[in-house]
């Protein structure tokens, strides 16, 4: 088991990604104010999303190229597409997936508003952002990330176990009937959840780039990280994060719904009470073990989309201009740091705004990336060996097909 454990790479770096704000925050929301009415929308979102996910660890291993050179042979328009789409959202999923982090910490860490030395407009979780990418900014200078990515596996593996016990136990405790009974959402406020809710489930669809990227850095340092065995890690991190979603919707469902209680939008408010899920669950002693734990698969996401981001922006650079720029990646991360502290600021620190703003665009957005991954999958580019089934060709044409109508449908209502 260790030594599977121990193979695994950018499959759990994917999972440790995807489970972050769309489990912790969206699921649990939508199971406190929908029940069980959006699992059609969860499985739904997953199943089209699949083979978009899938093609990113699919097309690095079998080329030795990640999506970004792909898209550079498409055409140089593209790349540039995917530039400017990644320009636009990026500031906004950096924010959101912070001042998570930093109102987990402020939950288990405490107040520290004492420190504002008389800046009585900074909050405690606004001084907490500047501190955890501080942190992560300092992390990634170092390059002690290596560090952080080993115990990703452990993180994942404890709050997976802590999530489906909680989910037991609360189960256990529910005495009301259970009901399946499926919603689609009919006013603009709850379509707009609804999307929101798909447009980071499991993850927004640019990771597939960043997961190619993991994927050539994997087989570089293993040689026999073959298709076969990229596929299986894939989807070993892919069907976890779907099944915790399962599950943090069902535990929202068991502790909240009908009980007069809802989410904030405050950071700070959102992670007592997400904490205050599992002690009502687990007991007391659960407070600590499962808001470090939280906490910890929050900051793994903020750190993982704070380089990963950076990396990207600075390899499509390198592509467009056909030339190598020298600290490329240190000035896309000063950049995205800053940028992120901007939008947090300007934005009074509603984590509510910043997540519906960050998973709406990356719904809208999310049809170009199914394209543009389908077409250079199933292309000249792609050994013919590991070009999509007839299976995936079907399930891929019916993906983008759900993409854009329900981005339709949400902007008709608009």
């Amino acid at each position: 088991m260790f030594t599977t454990l121990k193979k695994l790479g950018p499959g759990l770096l994917f999972a440790g990604a995807a489970i972050g704000v769309s489990h912790l925050v969206q699921s649990t929301r939508a199971g406190a104010d929908f029940g069980l009415g959006l699992l059609w929308a969860l499985l739904l979102v997953n199943l089209f999303k699949y083979p978009f996910f899938q093609y990113g660890p699919r097309y690095a291993s079998a080329t030795g190229e990640s999506l970004l050179e792909g898209y550079y042979k498409l055409g140089k328009g593209i790349l540039i597409t995917y530039f400017l789409l990644n320009l636009a959202t990026m500031f906004t999923i950096q924010a959101a997936v912070t001042i998570v982090t930093a109102g987990l910490a402020n939950s288990l860490f405490g107040d520290i508003s004492f420190l504002n030395l008389g800046i009585q407009s900074i909050s405690s979780v606004e001084l907490w952002t500047i501190i955890i990418l501080s942190i992560c900014l300092l992390i990634l200078f170092l390059g002690t990330y290596a560090t952080l990515d080993k115990l990703i596996k452990v993180i994942i593996i404890t709050l997976t176990i802590s999530t489906l016990v909680a989910v037991c136990f609360a189960f256990s405790e529910f005495e009301s009937p259970i009901s399946l009974v499926q919603i689609l959402p009919k006013d603009t406020t709850k379509v707009a959840f609804l999307i929101a809710f798909m447009g980071w489930m499991p993850a927004p669809l640019d990771i597939s780039v960043w997961h190619s990227i993991w994927a050539i850095e994997k087989k570089k340092d293993e040689n026999d990280f073959s298709p076969k065995r990229a596929l299986l890690d894939f989807n070993i991190g892919y069907f976890g994060a779907v099944i915790l979603g399962v599950a943090f919707v069902c535990l929202g469902y068991f502790v909240m719904f009908n009980s007069g209680e809802t989410f904030s939008n405050k950071a700070a408010v959102f992670s007592y009470q997400l904490i205050d899920l599992y002690t009502k669950s687990l007991g007391n002693w659960a407070h600590v073990v499962i808001g470090i734990a939280a906490f910890t698969t929050m900051f793994s996401t903020t750190i993982t989309t704070l380089d990963a981001s950076p990396r990207a922006m600075s390899k499509s650079t390198n592509l467009i201009f056909n030339k190598r720029f020298k600290n490329g990646y240190l000035y896309w991360i000063l950049i995205l740091a800053f940028g992120t502290l901007f939008i947090f600021f300007v934005l009074a620190s509603e984590m509510g705004l910043l997540i519906k703003i960050a998973t709406i665009l990356s719904f809208i957005t999310a049809p170009f990336y199914a394209i543009i991954n389908y077409t250079l999958i199933s292309g000249k580019h792609t050994p013919k060996l590991w070009r999509p089934s007839l299976k995936l060709h079907v399930l891929s044409c019916l993906g983008i097909l759900f993409l854009i109508g329900f981005g339709l449908w949400y902007l008709t209502l608009l």
